[in-house]
């Protein structure tokens, strides 16, 4: 018997965004077909993703050991479009699969920047010419926090981990441009997150 709501791993900050992020996901993503979620957490996002865009097979992935919440949530949900999770660790080797779409969620900040660096690298090793990749959660600009809710979050996250915290637009955009990626659309989000969209030219 699949594993009722209740008893599944629960995320409330995925129940909260996950409406505001499907809508700037069906867009961006709408000449996608093959989308490789990396980071897929308790497997909320891509129940959700994957049942309300039937036209893209969405592969979720995890850190190795850590695929136990995607599993039950797939298995509460069976989708078609909804594979088997796959362990992926973005400072490892990457597993050889085809895609023409990455996408993210609050994991840069939690990342240490070695593997950041190595996320953006795999995805422009990864996506050939006309992918798109999307990535969520909450950005510095000009070296600055954009709220005090953020700058506290980046101190409870330096505290836990000294190799994370809330990272820098521009940085991070550094590592896109070296890894092939154009800019597309940086999307103001709720709870002062953005979303933010490059695609390979």
């Amino acid at each position: 018997m699949s594993p009722s709501a209740f008893e599944l791993p629960c995320s409330e900050a995925c129940e909260r965004n996950k409406d505001v992020i499907l809508a700037v996901l069906q867009d961006c993503l709408s000449a996608s077909r093959e989308v490789l979620e990396i980071g897929s957490g308790t497997g909320q996002h891509a129940v959700h993703f994957a049942g309300a865009m039937p036209w893209l097979r969405w592969q979720t992935s995890e850190y190795p050991g850590e695929l136990g919440a995607v599993r039950a949530w797939r298995a509460a949900h069976p989708l078609l479009n909804l594979p088997e999770p796959l362990e992926l660790d973005v400072l490892g080797d990457w597993p050889a699969i085809g895609c023409d779409a990455v996408f993210s969620a609050n994991t840069l900040h939690i990342m240490g920047w070695d593997a950041v660096q190595a996320f953006f690298a795999g995805v422009g090793r990864l996506l050939a010419a006309g992918g798109v990749l999307a990535v969520y959660g909450p950005f510095n600009y000009g070296g600055e926090f954009t709220s005090a809710s953020n700058r506290q979050f980046d101190s409870r996250l330096r505290a836990r981990d000294p190799r994370s915290g809330v990272r820098d637009f521009e940085a991070i955009q550094t590592l896109a441009a070296a890894a092939g990626l154009l800019p597309r659309a940086d999307h103001a989000m709720p709870a002062n997150n953005r979303l933010l969209v490059w695609h390979t030219a």
